[in-house]
């Protein structure tokens, strides 16, 4: 199993468990929001919109909700939010990148920093560790709708460039100014994918022990836990010990 899908197969089921819904849902909206006031409010024109809503629907927000975020961007009453990207470094190495939507430049920057200090990492520049990951679109279905050879065929077909299936999912993955396209022909097969999105894919994966891990994921639970943060990729590798301890 790639790195990545664990990485994040292990925080959307941990997530699931702890996270509050309420907070999950105003992130969820705040993306919607921010997609439909830099673009159209129409998801069939606006493909940041049409990834926010796949999300939103993937964690059963309301309809009622989509909408009103929807609607708030084009009232011209939405918050003005500034999308930053701040890069660093956590436990054992594990080069980690954090996207977030803030209203508030200077307290989003402390509360990434102190989430960093408090578990013995530290922020790095702009830059410092996104040559470690390559930008690119996934798009991703449950497993019950393809076999792993069935989803490959199709993405080939699709013109993808990678797929990684686990017994949670199917991710493939495709360069950026593609994933719409590729989105659209994977969806006219299987049905609508859960999300479709553009990610920082890790290059290679970093090996962590046990106590390393455990560091590392509740870092990551703290970052996700801020209101700001909207994304957390990191480029690591969880043992089988790990996985079973936190229930993946």
């Amino acid at each position: 199993m790639a790195g990545h899908s664990q990485f994040k197969n292990i925080m959307h089921r941990k997530g699931r468990q702890d996270a509050a819904r309420s907070k999950l849902f105003s992130k969820l909206a705040r993306e919607i929001t921010v997609a439909a006031k830099l673009g159209a409010p129409d998801p069939n024109m606006n493909p940041r919109l049409r990834a926010a809503i796949l999300a939103a629907r993937a964690e059963n927000v309301p309809k009622d909700n989509i909408e009103r975020a929807i609607k708030k961007a084009q009232g011209g009453d939405a918050d003005t939010y500034e999308e930053i990207r701040y890069e660093g470094y956590g436990p054992g190495g594990v080069a980690i990148i954090v996207e977030v939507l803030t209203d508030n430049r200077n307290r989003t920057a402390s509360d990434v920093r102190s989430a960093f200090s408090k578990s013995g990492g530290h922020l790095a520049e702009t830059g410092a560790v996104a040559f470690l990951f390559d930008r690119v679109g996934m798009v991703e279905f449950d497993a019950k709708v393809a076999s792993e050879d069935d989803m490959l065929d199709a993405a080939i077909e699709a013109g993808a460039d990678d797929v990684a299936s686990t017994s949670s999912g199917h991710e493939v993955y495709v360069e950026q100014d593609r994933l719409r396209d590729v989105a659209r022909a994977l969806e006219a097969r299987f049905g609508e994918p859960r999300k479709a999105a553009l990610v920082w894919k890790p290059q290679s994966t970093i090996g962590l022990d046990d106590e390393q891990g455990e560091k590392l994921l509740r870092l990551i639970e703290t970052l996700e836990d801020r209101d700001d943060v909207q994304n957390v990729f990191a480029n690591f590798e969880v043992s089988d010990a790990l996985m079973a301890r936190v229930g993946a």
